[in-house]
């Protein structure tokens, strides 16, 4: 299964709420989620790793609330639609962000300077890291609280 189709899979066997098809017809047809990195250099720098990022967050996320010691502890329950969401789109602010660029690095075996590509930030609408991912939500599917409130605060001492 393609990295797509467990996204697919898992977004539209949890996320039922009106709006949910707009959003994901959004992220399909008329944005670059599914081929956009996750980061100019660190993780998931590559094409298609903000959608590895998404379902690495995910997957970690359904193994954190399954701990015996977190249920006992902290009391946490979560529906699974409210993970799917606040896991795979907490990024979605990092879609139409990136954009590929060149710049020259010399190789060290040739002396030669060759065009190597890199991902550069373009940001046209600089509304904050996890506020503009509770943004772009809410343009499609309404959100509850603690959703909004787990992807605005998803950067933790980052943000």
């Amino acid at each position: 299964m393609t990295d797509k189709e467990e996204f697919l899979k898992i977004f539209t066997g949890n996320i039922t709420r009106d709006g949910a098809d707009k959003l994901l017809d959004f992220l399909e047809n008329k944005s670059d989620f599914f081929t956009a990195p996750a980061s100019t250099r660190y993780h998931n720098a590559f094409e298609g790793g903000l959608l590895r990022h998404s379902l690495n967050v995910y997957h970690c996320l359904c193994a954190y609330l399954e701990r015996e010691r977190v249920k006992q502890e902290y009391h946490l329950a979560a529906s699974p639609e409210t993970v799917a969401i606040v896991a795979l789109l907490h990024d979605v602010c990092k879609s139409q962000f990136y954009k590929t660029s060149t710049r020259n690095v010399k190789n060290d075996e040739t002396g030669q300077w060759e065009k190597r590509p890199f991902y550069t930030v373009d940001d046209a609408f600089p509304f904050g890291h996890g506020e503009k991912s509770v943004y772009l939500i809410e343009r499609f599917m309404r959100l509850k609280p603690v959703e909004a409130m787990a992807i605005r605060w998803h950067m933790g001492g980052f943000d």
